[in-house]
């Protein structure tokens, strides 16, 4: 079905969105923000310096409950190669659904609660009814899988989060990164994640849907937060090197080949027990085929998603995943996935762009550092 402006279905936020002077475009079944009036580099650029707020509720949420944390993390195991198991309390891990052959059917965040017995996971949008059937069939019938309808998701991402967010709740400073607390900001309680996926500190919090637009005005009217849209999400999340699902993973991509080998623990390594593990297991020991790398034009063109990557030879070596303008460092920037000979830091290649050959270099990820508080 076409993204139609008839059949996309809005966020909580949708109609803040239109008053801000949102553009609205369908994406994932949705109609959301690709920017605001100030443009996507000013929102990037505001996001990397201060704060900027994402309306991220179109992404899936769903509790998973069991009748213990031992229980319900060994169901999910079943499905992820991620250590669920030694999720302490509060505690968030990021992960991926693997198909039999061992490519990603989603990747997502999982999240220990204080209720034992629960996780809470969250699901990105274009895959939450394919998640919820792969759980339905996968997970034992002593899991109770319940999708999450009523509440809204937002990112507060930049170096100035944690300080607009002090103003209004108590206990912000104290939060790691990657742990989750029910905080009451400004008297609107809300689940609260330290993480976000631009590259900068951040949060994302979890709101009941008719009490959204009232939290998302409170964050907007602390000077230092703007409203951000798709477009500064992806120019952040590229520069960060991070996965976008259906460009930089798929379901014929390993989490190996992917670059995601520090989201599997030793004890999963050793012991298998989800699906397409012998794949995996096998890329971990003797090493995958292909990888996933950070490429940078020697020009100022830019390289978007589908071009393809020749060596110097002229022979087609891979295609590029995502790809654009990184405001932060002023130059075109892409990933792509290269035959493991051709994966080195500082190896040359081609990017076909309409027709001519660019000349471009593999270099390291992220293109700009993460500045996760740790």
């Amino acid at each position: 079905m076409s993204e139609t402006s008839e059949n996309l279905q809005q966020t909580s936020l949708h109609d803040l969105h239109v008053e801000l002077g949102g553009k609205m475009v369908g994406f994932a079944g949705y109609s959301m923000p690709v920017q605001y009036p100030a443009g996507i580099v000013t929102e990037h650029n505001h996001t990397r310096s201060k704060a900027g707020l994402f309306d991220v509720s179109h992404m899936g949420q769903v509790l998973l409950k069991g009748e213990s944390h031992a229980h319900v993390s060994a169901e999910l195991e079943k499905l992820v190669p991620g250590d669920i198991a030694a999720l302490d309390i509060g505690r968030t891990r990021y992960t991926q659904f693997t198909n039999q052959e061992g490519g990603i059917l989603d990747d997502l965040m999982v999240t220990r609660t204080k209720d034992d017995g629960t996780l809470y996971l969250v699901v990105n949008a274009s895959r939450k009814d394919d998640d919820h059937e792969l759980m339905v069939a996968g997970l034992g019938d002593a899991v109770e899988i319940e999708r999450i309808e009523d509440r809204s998701l937002i990112a507060l991402q930049g170096p100035a989060a944690e300080r607009v967010l002090s103003d209004l709740a108590d206990g912000i400073e104290d939060m790691a990164f990657m742990s989750s607390e029910i905080i009451s900001i400004d008297g609107i309680e809300c689940w609260v994640s330290r993480s976000g996926y631009t590259g900068e500190d951040g949060f994302e919090i979890s709101v009941r849907d008719d009490e959204a637009v009232s939290l998302a005005q409170k964050l907007l009217a602390n000077d230092d937060v703007l409203a951000c849209g798709l477009g500064a999400r992806d120019s952040l999340r590229l520069e960060g090197g991070l996965c976008l699902y259906g460009n930089d993973i798929d379901d014929t991509t390993s989490p190996i080949e992917a670059g995601l080998i520090w989201s599997i623990s030793k004890r999963r390594r050793a012991e298998g027990g989800f699906p397409g593990a012998d794949r995996i297991q096998l890329e971990i020991v003797k090493g995958a085929s292909r990888k996933r790398v950070g490429i940078k034009p020697d020009g100022r063109a830019p390289a978007r998603d589908g071009v393809e990557i020749q060596d110097t030879s002229g022979n087609a070596i891979g295609t590029i995943t995502s790809g654009g303008f990184g405001p932060s460092i002023t130059a075109p920037i892409a990933m792509g996935y290269v035959p493991t000979d051709h994966a080195a830091i500082g190896t040359k290649l081609n990017l076909i762009v309409r027709g001519k050959a660019l000349p471009a270099t593999v270099v390291a990820l992220p293109f700009v550092p993460n500045n996760f508080k740790r």
